[in-house]
């Protein structure tokens, strides 16, 4: 490490997250991003990294992708955040795009700053629609750190700031148990199911068959809304648009973040039906966000739609898919004992190792031998593996290089039992803290 960066680590300690900061440089990852571009992150040090974490899918696209950087660019000529009470020529187009490329049926966008937000509005739409309170969602699941959002998501997230939701408001099932689902929803008195088409900071689980199909029976069998969040798992992730899709399910309402930004202004937003969007007509200031729907974010949300939509993006994914999981089928013979699953669907993956931290042995190997991947917050075993949707044949190729010599090495970590890391700077950053 540099001085310079050593510096720089200090002061981020200083003076932003000492908690996250501290931790990662006990696991040995120093990254400081500086330069970044297409799917490569540069360390202010100059270390090129691929960037297979992609902050849970921003980054489909790449980074810094030429074509939302232009639009974007453009739309400063004319346009800034706009006013979010009045009509406006980008929200509307983007909303018109929005209804043509989701299921039938969805048709009115609400917009929102970040997935978090867009969350929130989901779920009040739902209690609004049913005159319901109690939400049913799964456990271990994720869905942003706003205010019912982090109601709705893991423990882990709500209990820092006593924000756990009340019994009687919030229903957690185990992922894949449609028992457990059935009795929850059979009571009748849900406002709606909220789920992840796969969840993402699980490491990506595959639903068993039929899974999602059945969820959807059982809410219209009692009223109840079947909310999708496809922040992470939508925009032709999956190998369609939305992964939902490729179950065949059709949602009451649909919600997109993240990737739909192109990393460049931030956007979320929910896609309802006629029924779960009834607040706009009763009350259309019932939900009110000042830079939701900012005029210079649809702009960009606009073009990623159109990259997505293209049939060349959708060959490009599947093509990509396939040909890594060939090369993840050898890596995989080459390790069997350690490299103990692949879960995917299109680009959507989690690989699963022998060890209760498998996911961030990988990781840290990973890290050294060139690619930034992450483990799963609430299942460490996996790593999320998360290509973009534009890698090419070459790209795909040095990623599964690596990744064949990163796994060899962390298995060689667990099973000779040694743990691999930097812990010095962590004790180096407190020694300064206390002078």
């Amino acid at each position: 490490m540099s001085k310079a960066k050593d510096d720089f680590i200090a002061r981020t300690v200083q003076y932003w997250n000492p908690g996250k900061t501290l931790e990662w440089q006990r696991q040995g990852i120093d990254l400081v991003i500086d330069r970044r571009e297409g799917y490569y992150l540069y360390d202010m040090d100059g270390r090129r990294l691929i960037n297979l974490h992609l902050n849970g899918g921003i980054y489909s696209l790449g980074h810094r992708n030429p074509e939302v950087i232009a639009a974007v660019r453009d739309g400063m000529e004319h346009f800034d955040i706009g006013n979010h009470h009045f009509p406006a020529l980008m929200r509307t187009k983007l909303a018109e795009m929005l209804a043509t490329h989701t299921p039938d049926g969805l048709h009115y966008s609400m917009y929102a700053s970040g997935g978090g937000e867009a969350i929130d509005i989901a779920l009040k739409s739902a209690r609004h629609a049913t005159q319901r309170r109690r939400i049913i969602c799964l456990q271990r699941c994720y869905h942003g750190h706003t205010g019912l959002a982090v109601k709705v998501g893991d423990d882990r997230f709500s209990k820092l700031f006593l924000s756990e939701a009340d019994e009687d408001e919030v229903s957690k099932v185990p992922f894949n148990d449609l028992e457990a689902m059935e009795r929850e929803i059979a009571k009748g008195d849900a406002a709606c199911v909220i789920i992840e088409s796969i969840p993402a900071t699980y490491g990506f689980p595959m639903p068993i068959p039929g899974y999602l199909k059945a969820i959807k029976a059982m809410c219209e069998k009692v009223g109840t809304l079947l909310i999708a969040d496809e922040v992470q798992t939508g925009l032709m992730r999956s190998g369609e648009m939305w992964c939902i899709d490729t179950y065949g399910v059709v949602p009451d309402m649909l919600v997109t973040g993240k990737g739909i930004s192109g990393g460049i202004y931030p956007i979320a937003a929910v896609v309802a039906n006629e029924r779960s969007a009834a607040w706009l007509k009763e009350d259309g200031w019932g939900h009110m966000s000042s830079f939701g729907g900012a005029e210079l974010g649809c702009i960009a949300a606009h073009k990623v739609l159109e990259i997505c939509a293209r049939p060349e993006t959708r060959s490009q994914c599947h093509y990509i898919s396939h040909h890594l999981r060939q090369g993840l089928n050898q890596i995989q013979a080459n390790f069997p004992d350690f490299f103990v699953g692949i879960r995917q669907r299109g680009l959507i993956m989690g690989l699963e190792f022998d060890h209760p931290e498998g996911g961030v042995h990988v990781m840290r190997s990973c890290y050294e031998n060139g690619i930034w991947a992450i483990y799963s917050a609430l299942d460490p075993r996996a790593l999320q593996f998360k290509p973009g949707l534009l890698c090419d044949h070459e790209l795909c190729d040095d990623i599964l290089n690596r990744l064949d010599t990163a796994v060899g090495q962390a298995e060689a970590v667990v099973r000779g039992g040694r743990a691999k890391g930097r812990a010095h700077p962590v004790e180096r950053f407190q020694a300064r803290e206390a002078a």
